[in-house]
Parts: structure tokens; sequence; C-alpha cells
């Protein structure tokens, strides 16, 4: 998304400030929320799957772990103002931990020519989704054990339509954001 050059200097300045960027749009996406039951709907996802794409496999993941370290540490990053371990060991830890492995999918997609058509990069961005509700809907049913009737009621039908609508928003955005940042330079 940014364009290098030559140096390691440069290199790790820029990796640095991204990754910075990424974990402030994380922790602004987490401040839309609908409150639910047991996990609350965020525009945390969409943003997880955006950075996935623009960043790259490894840049990706790396930004999720600095935003799930941020919040580790006691910064109020996540859903509500929260921080600290709580929600890396409650209901959201599955998403949460999701959110790593969905960057590095979809930026892996994205390196492989995925984030070039509106049609692959929401199919990217569906196994992206996928990841994280299936790490979240796993936490639920055994690491708290609800069981996967609860689970899947819980964790998983609230967000189908959600997700599909943020697969489609992230799926145009990131082109149009590509061009315009192309048009730039």
């Amino acid at each position: 998304m940014w364009p290098t050059r030559p140096g390691e200097t440069v290199g790790a300045v820029r990796a640095v400030v991204l990754v910075v960027l990424g974990t402030a749009l994380m922790a602004l996406s987490a401040k839309v929320s609908l409150p639910l039951p047991y996990v609350p709907m965020t525009l945390q996802t969409l943003v997880v799957l955006m950075i996935g794409a623009a960043y790259g496999w490894r840049l990706g993941s790396a930004t999720m772990i600095a935003y799930l370290a941020e919040g580790a540490l006691g910064a109020p990053v996540f859903a509500g103002p929260v921080g600290g371990i709580a929600p890396l060991v409650g209901p959201t830890a599955g998403y949460l931990f999701g959110f790593i492995a969905a960057a590095f999918v979809t930026g892996w997609l994205a390196e492989r020519g995925w984030d070039r058509s509106v049609a692959l990069l929401f199919a990217a961005m569906a196994i992206g989704h996928i990841v994280i509700l299936a790490a979240g809907f796993g936490w639920l049913a055994f690491g708290l054990g609800l069981g996967a009737a609860k689970a899947w009621q819980v964790g998983i039908m609230p967000f189908i339509a959600a997700s599909l609508v943020k697969n489609a928003l992230g799926a145009t955005l990131m082109p149009a954001a590509r061009r315009l940042i192309e048009r730039r330079r």
C-alpha cells in the first residue's frame, strides 16, 4: 500500500508507521459497536481483512499481534473502552485471536493476486471472515463450554449478514483506495 524505497531503515520505519496506523484503526473500529449478549458486533472484522489485504500476510499478522498486545497491556483498544487480559480469555477471545489468522490468510491471498478484482477480494475476505467466526465459535463452544448449538446461536448467526455486508464494502473500497494511491504517485 505504501511505496517502498531501498534501504533497511526506510523499510523498518515504514513497517512501524503502518503497524501503528493499523492498530489505531483497529481501536477505532472496536468503538463502533452493537452490544450483543456474548460478543459485540463491531467494524473490527472489516478493518482486519482490509489490513490483511493492504499490508500482506506478514505485516497484517504483525499488526494484529501488536493490537492484541496493546490490549493485553491495558490500552482500551477492545470493544467498549476495555483493555487488559479479560477480553483475551472471555467470550471474545476466539474472535480476537482469529484476527491474526484472518489477516494472515487474507494477506496471503492478496499477495497472490486476489486483491486485483472485486470478486476475488470478496472471496478472500469471506475466507477471512470464516476463519474469524470459526475461531470464535470454537472458543465459545469448547473453551467456554457453551456447546455447539448455543455457540452457533450467539456466535455465528448474528454475524452472517453483517459479514456479507462488510465483505462487499471491503472488496469495493480496497480497489478504490489502491487507484487513489496509484494516482498520487
